[in-house]
């Protein structure tokens, strides 16, 4: 579905401005506006998927953290 809008002309001509050659006006503006949100994500993973996904990232942040400071100590 397609829809028309009322824009001002500068607003139109900045968006034309930045649109890319190989996109339309709608293509541009969402990408202009930041495309989708993480809302959008809502409700993709169940809740033993998140938790799975939140102790990997915990993990990856600790190994890191270990690094860094084994890094730091070496030049102390």
């Amino acid at each position: 579905m397609s829809r028309q809008v009322r824009l001002e002309d500068d607003v139109y001509e900045r968006i034309k401005a930045n649109k890319r050659d190989d996109e339309s006006f709608s293509d541009a503006v969402e990408r202009l506006i930041g495309g989708r949100s993480l809302r959008d994500l809502r409700g993709v993973f169940d809740g033993g998927r998140v938790s799975e996904m939140r102790d990997a990232i915990e993990q990856a942040d600790k190994r890191d953290r270990d690094e860094v400071r084994d890094v730091a100590e070496r030049f102390e």
